[in-house]
């Protein structure tokens, strides 16, 4: 035979035999993924679901997504129903959570909906607040920024780090380096900021070459640079769906990182997680949505609020609810009643927005509250929330002056990274679409339950 015709079939043979030894690695892999999220889907789907889902159960999960505006509905609802001593040891304020507490009636928390492992399933009800998926990560990535920027008054990372250790063990309160998913997104960012002001520095280059806050990379990481990094794709994108499911890395399901990673790095197999996470959707008591924010809010008061009243006059009656307060240790702390702890409170103009917002937003209300009445302090309580908010979201962002972020500068965003975003969050789209659905179903409830008042309270929606 020719020696280069032979050559030329060993050659080929050699090409041949390794395209099939690692192809099959490639299709296992697939198998084993495929065998392990079917798995996980089945025995998720063939939990039993409650005889009357409307019905608030002895204890109320506030699974909260982060960025959808659950923490107002925290502070301005939740604690004007529920006394501090009904609350569960995990409720922003407190770092562990103890399922032993027998008086536990409220817990609000971003752990994702694995948290139901260690709950009395068939006594709790949960709720949630789903956010159209392109907004969320514009806010995320707003939120890691600005809190970032609080450190900036400091004139080095570990300068900042140190002083924020520091300040962690002295306070009682929580801060948001210790709550998820802040305590990887903020440290990320932060450390960021500071390398592009000491790149400023070294360069001598203090000019900004654009307009786009979004994509300012001389002072900040770029929202295109944010959404392509793997933190970001592990955290942010199509969180509300890991979290619904119970499978983000905060997860208390020992096999939920496996089942994540293959979802991630398989996108058909998405379409498992997507299932259950409206399944469970559906067995919730409540679903709201943040851009219907005021038709959401009249629907918890009636659909959730209301229930809560009855059950709590019920428990006082009793006797059940003093006897708790009588043996509570003490109401919250100052430092734990604050809308939002960081670890820089000095860092805003007078150190005091925290505390205005907290003198407003504390106290349980009155046995006889009507849903009007929780309503109307509802309203007074965002109010004051909203303008402490904007105080230290305008403080901290003056720190990277000229990037201001603002809804009229979201247009700036191009349709490329806004398709990305899209990409990137389908499952998160398609959720958000199916709980829209099940909010008009639940107006049509209320409705029917709770009379024509609730649809002269929530102008403009139709029932399906």
């Amino acid at each position: 035979m020719d020696p280069t015709l032979r050559f030329s079939i060993l050659l080929f043979l050699l090409g041949f035999a390794y395209v099939s030894v690692n192809a099959a690695p490639f299709k296992n892999d697939y198998g084993h993924c495929e065998r392990v999220v079917k798995g996980w889907a089945f025995s998720s789907l063939k939990q039993q679901v409650k005889e009357d889902k409307h019905t608030l159960r002895d204890l109320l999960f506030f699974l909260h997504v982060p960025r959808t505006g659950g923490r107002t509905y925290f502070h301005c609802f939740l604690r004007k129903l529920y006394y501090s001593s009904l609350e569960c040891p995990r409720s922003y304020d407190k770092l562990r959570f103890d399922p032993r507490k027998k008086q536990c009636r409220l817990l609000v928390t971003h752990d994702d909906y694995s948290m139901m492992s260690k709950l009395p399933r068939e006594r709790t009800s949960v709720v949630t607040i789903l956010r159209d998926p392109v907004d969320r990560v514009f806010s995320s990535y707003e939120f890691s920024v600005e809190v970032g920027a609080r450190f900036l008054v400091h004139p080095n990372l570990t300068s900042a780090t140190q002083m924020a250790r520091r300040l962690r063990l002295k306070t009682k309160g929580v801060s948001t380096l210790d709550i998820w998913p802040w305590k990887y997104l903020v440290p990320w960012m932060r450390e960021d900021l500071f390398a592009r002001r000491e790149g400023r520095k070294l360069s001598g280059t203090f000019d900004v070459q654009s307009d786009d806050p979004y994509n300012m990379e001389e002072i900040v990481m770029p929202l295109h640079e944010y959404i392509n990094h793997p933190i970001a794709q592990d955290i942010v994108h199509n969180g509300a769906t890991f979290q619904v499911a119970g499978l983000t890395n905060n997860s208390y399901q020992p096999d939920s990182h496996e089942v994540r990673h293959c979802v991630q790095k398989y996108k058909l197999l998405g379409e498992y997680v997507l299932q259950v996470a409206k399944k469970r959707l559906d067995d919730m008591l409540y679903v709201g949505l943040t851009e219907e924010h005021r038709e959401s809010a009249t629907m918890f008061a009636n659909v959730v609020g209301a229930q809560v009243i009855s059950q709590l006059r019920g428990s006082n009656s009793s006797g059940e609810i003093n006897a708790a307060n009588d043996k509570s240790e003490q109401s919250y702390p100052v430092s734990d009643s604050k809308p939002n702890n960081d670890d820089l409170q000095s860092s805003t103009p007078d150190g005091k927005e925290s505390e205005i917002a907290s003198s407003e937003t504390g106290g349980a209300v009155k046995e006889n509250m009507t849903v009007g009445d929780l309503m109307e302090a509802y309203e007074d309580c965002i109010s004051s929330l909203r303008k402490a908010q904007t105080r230290r979201r305008t403080s901290s962002l003056k720190r990277i002056s000229p990037a201001n972020f603002t809804k009229e500068a979201r247009l700036q965003v191009s349709e490329v990274v806004l398709e990305q975003i899209r990409q990137f969050n389908h499952l998160d789209l398609e959720l958000y679409k199916y709980a829209k659905d099940i909010f008009a179903k639940q107006h049509k409830h209320a409705v029917q339950t709770f009379g024509s008042s609730v649809s002269l309270l929530i102008p403009g929606l139709t029932i399906p």
